[in-house]
């Protein structure tokens, strides 16, 4: 039986709505089928088409400028400022319409640790979306629903659309955070990432100013002996298949905090991954994962059928799936882990310049974890015809509101306190850029970072890189030795100095805004040109 209209939300402006509490994830899945808005497929998963957003929409995102925020915030084309006058109408303009009508509501709360939680109320304007909530965010026991006290509120609802004239936003599409009042807003799109986002940037302010803990955009897993290991890495780099490693208990694939007391906890309690080019073979922990309860966003069918043909990115490349952490075998009891040991940075080099893996002094990996690069492939974006470099602050730019340089001398105090390990490991291209040389095989790079975690790359020989000056290990088990050298895999040994020196200017390039804030360590962890 569906529960509804358990209490009112006339408190925050939504009045008479027909109210769907708390649902378990059958009868939302039902209610999408009812209501023709998806699709079950041959797992039994729910797919759904997320319309006119398949992506988010950074240049959309605001956060309100008021007294907690102005002197904190990075302000700029990442954080956009809104007025606190434009949010509270628009606020008025969405609860108003969000009133009388059917919508869902679920009580949950964000980070694993329970000295950092947070309670979360979201309210929907559809089953699905209230679904990938479920899955996404950590899920109260029915005991502590009854005095259950929501600290933040989120509102989504895609088929509302902003009047930018009026309203202040730049489309009819939009994504505020407003920290005073403790309260997003989404509206006129459906891609259901923003909320998972949204929260996080959130978190990202909250934690480091409020807290003391460094919020990270990471995985993150424990072995047998405790040890953590925690991956960044932007999106497309294999941040959720590395981190999903049968020999490893995993923490969380995404957004996780390191704490003063050495602990990294999960902010969610699911896994939001990309699915395209998904194999049984490859990443067989997310194909499994795929089964009732999942949530796939924007995929295609084979010939009719209700069988997923993740090739097919006709829709999108960015075709994702969303699922409780549970549907993963090897989870960590309570997503905490301690002792962090190795650091790993991924990046999907398509340049084909930088190494598989490589060990980072602690300015490199400030320098690094500061300049976020990774490449977009060509054809990926309209207008990407050849493979452009993507630099993205603290390898999340688009959910970090403080300035980079806050998030990284956190990162390199703990880092120098824990003794860790830096590694950056390129998942991208070898033999030459996208469209000549060849991905990097996931099994070499799962060699080398268990090689690493193992300890056995501490006792090879190492060179440093002529341009990048990081140290290549020479040798590492069950890896072919002449492709741990980027430059060996190139027939033309020229062409590829010449384009690692390219590489390196776009690196110094990009990080020209931030000189002025590093100090001398982290610049000494530059590619020398």
């Amino acid at each position: 039986m569906i529960v509804k209209n358990l209490f009112s939300l006339e408190n925050i402006g939504i009045k008479n709505a027909e109210i769907h509490y708390q649902l378990t994830p059958d009868q939302l899945h039902q209610m999408t089928l009812n209501r023709g808005e998806g699709t079950e497929t041959s797992t039994g998963a729910l797919a759904i088409n997320t319309g006119k957003f398949s992506g988010r929409s950074p240049q959309d995102r605001f956060i309100v400028k008021d007294s907690i925020t102005e002197n904190e915030v990075w302000w700029g084309a990442v954080n956009i400022p809104f007025e606190p006058a434009k949010f509270d109408a628009l606020y008025t303009k969405l609860t108003n319409y969000l009133s009388n009508k059917e919508i869902f509501v679920r009580d949950a709360y964000v980070c694993a640790d329970p000295n950092y939680r947070l309670n979360v109320r979201v309210i929907t304007e559809t089953p699905w979306e209230n679904l990938f909530c479920y899955n996404m965010f950590l899920r109260p026991e029915e005991k502590e629903l009854a005095d259950f006290i929501a600290e933040w509120t989120l509102i989504c609802a895609p088929s509302f659309l902003a009047d930018p004239t009026t309203d202040g936003t730049r489309n009819e599409n939009f994504a505020i955070l407003n920290f005073t009042q403790k309260t997003i807003i989404i509206g006129g799109t459906a891609y259901t990432g923003e909320m998972k986002k949204g929260i996080f940037s959130a978190l990202n302010f909250i934690l480091p100013v409020f807290k003391n803990a460094l919020s990270m955009h990471c995985s993150a897993n424990v072995g047998e002996d405790g040890e953590t290991a925690i991956f960044f890495g932007l999106s497309g780099t294999g941040k959720t298949t590395l981190s999903a490693d049968p020999n490893r208990k995993l923490i969380g694939d995404d957004e996780h905090g390191w704490t003063s007391e050495n602990t990294v906890f999960n902010f969610e309690g699911g896994c939001y991954a990309k699915v395209v080019n998904l194999s049984l073979e490859n990443e067989p922990d997310i194909f499994r994962a795929i089964k009732k309860g999942a949530l796939l966003e924007n995929i295609v069918f084979t010939n009719g059928t209700n069988e997923v043909d993740y090739t097919d990115i006709s829709i999108t490349p960015n075709t994702r799936v969303s699922y409780p952490i549970d549907h993963i075998d090897n989870i960590q009891a309570g997503s905490i882990g301690t002792n962090p040991k190795n650091i790993f940075f991924l990046t999907a080099d398509s340049f084909g310049i930088l190494p598989p893996i490589a060990r980072l002094t602690p300015g490199q990996a400030a320098y690094h974890f500061i300049s976020g690069y990774t490449a977009k492939i060509a054809g990926t974006e309209a207008g990407i015809n050849e493979p452009q470099p993507n630099f993205s602050a603290c390898f999340g730019a688009p959910f970090m509101p403080l300035h980079p340089t806050r998030y990284a001398e956190m990162l390199s105090k703990k880092m120098k306190d824990a003794d860790v390990k830096v590694w950056l490991i390129n998942t991208g291209w070898t033999g030459g850029p996208y469209g000549t040389g060849n991905r990097m095989k996931l099994k070499y790079t799962r060699a080398m970072i268990t090689a690493a975690l193992n300890g056995e790359l501490d006792n090879v020989n190492y060179h440093n890189h002529a341009v990048f000056k990081m140290a290549i290990p020479e040798s590492c088990p069950e890896v072919p030795s002449e492709i741990l050298n980027p430059r060996n895999t190139w027939e033309d040994k020229n062409l590829y100095d010449n384009k690692a020196i390219e590489l390196a200017q776009k690196f110094k390039a990009n990080f020209v805004k931030f000189e002025s804030y590093a100090n001398n360590e982290i610049l000494a962890g530059a590619p020398e040109v």
